[in-house]
């Protein structure tokens, strides 16, 4: 759990007295606050406040947490200003990229971000984590999938990048010619975990079963798995990476505009020429 994030509900909640006006001054909506605060009270085993038709009571236990609460989150302030003012002198851009991101655009976004004479330090993880870390201040730019929960950070335009459909070789979706999503019945759905991104997960899952197929997913965290579980034969799955030959998998372009892989740029709130940068890249690749 973030539990710094939920301590900030939590305290929002208790200064305000009302769980819409503090979600409103953190720029959120109210049922992931709500939803957070109980996260933090069941990792906590206490109830910290009384939910009333008037509005948001603290309990004895959350009077006695409050005081706490609010030194961790003024320490923990405190420590990420400091960690940027070091990274502001060092010249290093601190860029974050989803793992479904090909390795071509994660390499052009960390040269657009290069600054003269100053370094990129880049991670690369699942998007849920990738915006608890730029809420954080741990990142200062990253572009990471849509649909995703983005409440506290800043977020640009949506960007479609290509993807593709990879099945094993030999699948009769590969010798017919006007393949379909039902065709892929008896295969299992090679993707990264929910955990990842849950809103992206389900969209995908989502969009299976409209198109007919409702196929039980198999863990996956990046492309270099999905690939490995299509050419066991067992499974199907999506890839940024442009079709290429590879032993045991073959490619697919079926509904591209529905698979493709949507992403958008996330920030601090200081950071927005770095975004920009990350946008121009992002769009470019979308007309490759």
């Amino acid at each position: 759990m973030d539990l710094l994030r939920h301590l900030r509900f939590f305290v929002a909640v208790a200064d305000e007295g009302h769980f819409g006006r503090a979600a409103a001054a953190l720029d959120m909506t109210q049922p992931p606050l709500s939803q957070g605060l109980r996260r933090l009270e069941h990792h906590l085993e206490l109830e910290l406040v009384h939910r009333t038709t008037q509005g948001a009571v603290l309990t004895p236990a959350g009077r006695q947490l409050l005081a706490r609460a609010r030194l961790l989150i003024d320490d923990a302030d405190r420590l990420l200003a400091e960690s940027r003012r070091i990274a502001q002198l060092s010249g290093t851009v601190r860029f974050a990229a989803t793992t479904a991101l090909p390795d071509r655009v994660v390499t052009a976004c960390v040269t657009a971000l290069r600054p003269e004479g100053g370094t990129v330090s880049t991670t690369i993880a699942g998007t849920v984590d990738l915006v608890a870390d730029v809420r954080a201040g741990i990142c200062d730019v990253a572009v990471i999938e849509h649909p995703a929960l983005v409440d506290g950070v800043e977020a640009g335009p949506v960007v479609k990048l290509p993807r593709w459909l990879v099945v094993p070789a030999g699948h009769r979706t590969t010798t017919t010619e006007r393949p379909t999503f039902p065709m892929l019945t008896g295969l299992h759905f090679a993707h990264p975990p929910r955990p990842a991104n849950p809103p992206a997960h389900d969209a995908l899952l989502d969009l299976l079963r409209e198109r007919g197929l409702d196929t039980p997913p198999l863990p996956a965290p990046d492309d270099r798995a999905v690939l490995a579980a299509v050419a066991a034969g067992t499974s199907f799955g999506l890839t940024t990476t442009a079709p290429t030959p590879t032993p045991g998998v073959a490619w697919l372009t079926l509904a591209p505009q529905s698979v493709a892989l949507r992403v958008r740029v996330i920030r601090r709130a200081d950071t927005r020429g770095q975004a920009d940068v990350l946008d121009r890249v992002l769009y470019r690749e979308r007309l490759r």
